[in-house]
């Protein structure tokens, strides 16, 4: 079985503080959450072998923060095609993975993250399906994946973890 992660990027100033959208830096409340989620990555041991990152600086902001806890280095690639990427553009991309991947990371953006995971799962009700409600920022989802990365289509994974942010927050005051 291999692991597929969902992490969005922790939440970036308002569009009107940065100017262009893909150059927005984390505000200060999304690299306290960010944070948490590198602290929930580190306990969790997570390991993929590689990360795909969209270029954005907040995408590669909340990433420089949860790298430095993943169990090892992975290879991480920064590419164009993830940013604002769609859930098809999404899928397309991670079917291109080389079956020999066993754990990958994606960091990206919503709406597509959203309909990417809600498309993914194998199931379309339940607790962790509305955990991941909108896919919040800083969120990270993990799928196990049974077929081989060309193969993977609609309820295909398994949604197996939810962890948003706020929650970890919240448990943390």
């Amino acid at each position: 079985m291999s692991t597929l992660h969902l992490l969005r990027h922790a939440k970036a100033v308002p569009q009107e503080e940065a100017g262009a959208d893909r150059d927005r830096p984390l505000e200060k409340r999304g690299r306290r959450a960010a944070q948490a989620v590198a602290h929930w990555v580190a306990e969790h041991r997570l390991a993929p072998a590689l990360v795909l990152c969209s270029p954005a600086l907040r995408t590669r902001q909340t990433l420089d923060i949860v790298a430095s806890s993943l169990k090892r280095a992975p290879q991480i690639l920064f590419e164009e095609g993830l940013y604002l990427a769609s859930a098809r553009q999404l899928l397309a991309r991670l079917r291109e993975l080389p079956d020999e991947i066993e754990e990958v990371m994606v960091v990206g953006h919503n709406p597509g993250f959203y309909e990417l995971a809600v498309l993914l799962s194998e199931v379309s009700t339940g607790p962790l399906i509305a955990r991941l409600a909108g896919f919040p920022t800083g969120a990270l989802a993990s799928f196990g994946v049974e077929v081989p990365w060309a193969a993977l289509d609609r309820r295909r994974a398994r949604l197996i973890e939810v962890v948003a942010p706020k929650a970890l927050l919240r448990g943390a005051d």
